[in-house]
């Protein structure tokens, strides 16, 4: 029970459901999700169990892609149709091509205001808390990343965008954005996450499929979520080393402050950081 499960998140199941039910599965060992999905939404979730739940960190860093579909000409508390959803009365009808020329604009480092229904914490407490008891949330604007966005369909009042972005995007802020820059409001109707680094959508399992009998089989080599990480091999004195905490020389040529150290059979048994003394020390060790 060390290891990745790529799943496929059913809508109106929270993340957190998803990881209660393979919590079930796995007994006392440990498992955690890597990206809170909103109840709304489906897609790749990834489920880290066992040990591998100190590889979260790594998961998250990883670049996400989103497909979203967004109704113009409304606009909601929550930014989505989960929420009171309220008419613009506007008759703003955007064209593919003023579509074309604002989309650009979304993409690189780009300020965005989260929703007030999120996950932050605001003085302590979480944002949609005092969202739903009625309270003003005033978020700050952050920086987030955008490496793609396309435009996939339109057809009034709705549009759909394939986003590729990293960590801590709130698509439907978006979409929200996008269509303000257009001249009128929108709220997101669909949301699917079709991958996470290296984790895909077609890979992803059904999480109502597994079975206590047949998780094991379907769990995935931890050593996925540290594909940015350069990999070296050690022995078993250098591991040995490691396991209690102190360093090993470095005698490998490879570059990066962060490295995967495996066994002679492949298996992931710590990460190390480069020191300039030509040094490798452990973060992580997995025995």
């Amino acid at each position: 029970m060390f290891g990745i499960l790529n799943l496929n998140k059913p809508p109106d199941w929270t993340s957190r459901d998803v990881v209660n039910r393979i919590q079930r599965l796995v007994g006392r060992v440990k498992a955690g999700h890597a990206g809170t999905l909103d109840p709304l939404a489906t897609g790749v979730l990834i489920v880290c169990v066992g040990h591998a739940t100190r590889l979260i960190q790594y998961v998250q860093r990883m670049p996400k892609r989103y497909c979203g579909t967004f109704v113009m000409g409304m606009s909601s508390d929550t930014e989505d149709t989960a929420g009171r959803v309220v008419p613009t009365g506007d008759d703003v009808r955007p064209t593919v091509d003023q579509f074309l020329a604002v989309l650009p604009s979304f993409v690189g480092q780009i300020q965005q205001v989260p929703p007030a229904y999120s996950a932050l914490k605001v003085q302590g407490k979480r944002a949609y808390a005092l969202a739903r008891g009625g309270q003003p949330v005033d978020l700050p604007a952050r920086t987030i990343m955008v490496h793609q966005l396309r435009l996939l369909d339109y057809n009034y009042p709705q549009f759909t965008v394939e986003i590729d972005c990293g960590s801590g995007t709130y698509v439907r802020s978006l979409g929200r954005d996008i269509a303000r820059r257009l001249g009128t409001e929108a709220i997101m109707s669909n949301l699917v996450r079709t991958a996470i680094g290296p984790f895909r959508l077609d890979e992803a399992l059904d999480p109502t499929t597994l079975t206590p009998e047949n998780l094991g089989s379907n769990l995935m080599s931890p050593l996925i979520a540290l594909t940015e990480l350069p990999r070296i091999t050690i022995d078993p004195s250098q591991q040995s080393r490691l396991l209690q905490g102190l360093a090993i020389d470095n005698r490998w040529d490879v570059d990066g402050p962060e490295l995967a150290a495996v066994d002679a059979d492949g298996r992931l048994r710590s990460i190390v950081a480069s020191r300039p003394v030509q040094q490798l020390i452990p973060i992580k060790n997995f025995p």
